[in-house]
C-alpha cells in the first residue's frame, strides 16, 4: 500500500471529509500566507512603534520577523512523518503533526491552543471589519459636515453585517477550495497598505517633519509605559506568525519539487514582503501622528475621504477572505471528528442540491450549514461584547507566539532529528524558546492590563 492509499483510507490523515487533489503552487502558498498573515495587524503597527519608539520599534519587528520565519522552516519540515511500514506520511493539519511526533497529551494541549486561537482571530477580524466600514461612514460624514461635526458611529451593526457574510462564506467546503479568495484577499492587502503607506508619507511631508521620538509615548508613570510596551509587542506578534496554518496550506501544495522546499521558499517571501510592508506603513503612521498615532491608523485619516474609502473597502474585503483562511482549520478539525464520530450519519456526509433562479446548482450540506453558522454566531457576539482592538489582538498575539509559533515547532524537530540533550544545537533550541516564553508572559500581561481598563473605563 502506497502512501497515497494509506492516507485515503486513514481518516486521521485527511483534511477534509473526501482526499482532495492537491493542486497549490509556490504562489497560491505565498497567497495564502499573505492573506493570514497582512491582516488586521497591521494597522495596529504604527501604534506599537509610538509604544516602543524608533529603535525599539524596528528593532522588535525585525526580531519577531526572523523568529516567525526560523519557526516557518522547523514547523514545515513536521509536514511529512518517517513510517516504518508505509514511508513518509502526511500530516493534514499542525494537530495531527504534533500528535504524530509528539503523542496524544501534547497534541490535546495544541489542540486547545490552536482551536482558541483559530477562533480568537476570528473575533479579531470580526472587530476589525467593523471598525473600517464604521470609519468609512466617519470619513464622508467629516467630509460632508465639517471637522468638527460629531461623527460617531457605533460598531454593532456592522459586525452583524460582517458575521452575515461570513455565514454564508463559511459554506465552502474546505481549505483547497478557497484559492480564488485568498488571491483576492491578498490583493487587497496590498492595496490598502500601499494606501496606508501613500497617506502617511502625504502626511508628514504636510507636517514637514518626523513626529515620533527614540523613546516612544510618555507616560505619567513608568508602570504605566511598561503595560503599553508590554501590549505593543504583543500585537506586533499578532501581525507576524502563521503557524497556526502552516501545515494547512502547505497540504494543499502539489509535488514535485517537496512541499517542504515549497513551503520554505513561499515562507521566506512571503515574511520578507510582509516586514517591509509593516516598517513603511507603521513607520510613516508613527511619523506622521507622532505621539497622538490612533490604535488603528486607518481611524487616524479622514480626507481624501473617497481614497479612505476604498483603502476602508480594501481592508474589509481582505478580512473576509483572512477570516476563512484562519477558519477553515478549525472546520476541518471538527469535520473530521464528526466523520470520525458518526461515519454512517446521512445528516453529516449527505449533501443536497439546491437550484436558485440565476444561479448554478449549488451543493448544500446541512451539517455544514448549523455548524458552521453556530461558530460565525459566536464569533460576531463575543465581538460586541469586547470591541477593544489592540487589546485584542494584543491578547491573542501573546497567547499565538510562544505555544504554536515557538514551543511545538521545536519541540517536532528536536524529536524527528533526534537531537540529544545538552548537545549545542539543543542548548541553543531551547535557549531560544525559553527566551520567548518570557517575551510571552510579559506581553500578555501587559493586554491583558490593558483590555481590563478598556471594559471598565
Amino acid at each position: 500500500m502506497g502512501e497515497e492509499e494509506h492516507n485515503k483510507n486513514t481518516p486521521l490523515l485527511q483534511s477534509s471529509l473526501t482526499p482532495q487533489k492537491r493542486t497549490g503552487t509556490l504562489w497560491s502558498a505565498v497567497a495564502h500566507i499573505i492573506t493570514g498573515v497582512i491582516g488586521s495587524g497591521v494597522l495596529s503597527l504604527a501604534w506599537s512603534l509610538s509604544q516602543l519608539g524608533w529603535i525599539g520599534g524596528p528593532i522588535a519587528m525585525l526580531v519577531f520577523a526572523f523568529i516567525t520565519l526560523l519557526s516557518a522552516f522547523l514547523l514545515s519540515n513536521s509536514y511529512k512523518s518517517p513510517d516504518p511500514e508505509y514511508g513518509p506520511l502526511r500530516n493534514p493539519s499542525y494537530l495531527e503533526a504534533v500528535r504524530f511526533n509528539l503523542g496524544e497529551t501534547r497534541a490535546w494541549l495544541c489542540g486547545f491552543c490552536v482551536h482558541i486561537n483559530l477562533f480568537g482571530i476570528g473575533i479579531a477580524y470580526t472587530i476589525t471589519s467593523a471598525i473600517s466600514i464604521r470609519a468609512i461612514q466617519e470619513s464622508n460624514c467629516y467630509h460632508n459636515q465639517g471637522h468638527q461635526a460629531d461623527c460617531s458611529f457605533g460598531d454593532t451593526h456592522y459586525i452583524l453585517i460582517f458575521g452575515f457574510v461570513q455565514i454564508l462564506m463559511s459554506q465552502i467546503p474546505n481549505m483547497h477550495d478557497i484559492k480564488w479568495v485568498s488571491l483576492i484577499a491578498a490583493i487587497m492587502s496590498f492595496t490598502y497598505s500601499f494606501i496606508v503607506l501613500g497617506l502617511g508619507t502625504i502626511h508628514v511631508i504636510e507636517n514637514g517633519m518626523i513626529k515620533g521620538s527614540i523613546k516612544g509615548t510618555p507616560t505619567k508613570t513608568v508602570m504605566e509605559k511598561v503595560w503599553l510596551v508590554a501590549q505593543g509587542l504583543g500585537d506586533i506578534a499578532f501581525a507576524y506568525p502563521y503557524s497556526l496554518i502552516l501545515i494547512e496550506i502547505q497540504d494543499t501544495l502539489k509535488s514535485p519539487p517537496s512541499e517542504n522546499e515549497t513551503m520554505k521558499k513561499a515562507s521566506t517571501i512571503s515574511v520578507a514582503v510582509t516586514t517591509l510592508f509593516y516598517l513603511l506603513c507603521g513607520g510613516f503612521g508613527y511619523a506622521a501622528f507622532g505621539d497622538d498615532t490612533p490604535g488603528n491608523l486607518m481611524t487616524g485619516f479622514y480626507e481624501p475621504y473617497w481614497l479612505i474609502g476604498l483603502a476602508n473597502v480594501c481592508i474589509v474585503l481582505h478580512l473576509v477572505g483572512g477570516y476563512q483562511v484562519f477558519s477553515q482549520p478549525l472546520f476541518a478539525a471538527v469535520d473530521r471528528w464528526f466523520a470520525q464520530k458518526f461515519p454512517e450519519n446521512e445528516f453529516i456526509h449527505h449533501s443536497h442540491t439546491l437550484k436558485l433562479p440565476l444561479l448554478p446548482y449549488l451543493r448544500v450540506n446541512f451539517y455544514r450549514l448549523c455548524i458552521r453558522t453556530v461558530y460565525v454566531a459566536s464569533t460576531t457576539i463575543l465581538a460586541i461584547v469586547f470591541p477593544y482592538f489592540n487589546q485584542v489582538l494584543g491578547i491573542l498575539g501573546a497567547l499565538i507566539f510562544w505555544p504554536l509559533s515557538i514551543y511545538f515547532p521545536v519541540e517536532m524537530y528536536l524529536n524527528q532529528r533526534n537531537i540529544q540533550a545538552w548537545t549545542g544545537w539543543w542548548i541553543s533550541l531551547r535557549t531560544f524558546s525559553y527566551v520567548c516564553l518570557v517575551v510571552t508572559l510579559f506581553a500578555l500581561s501587559g493586554s491583558i492590563g490593558g483590555l481590563v481598563n478598556a471594559k471598565l473605563s
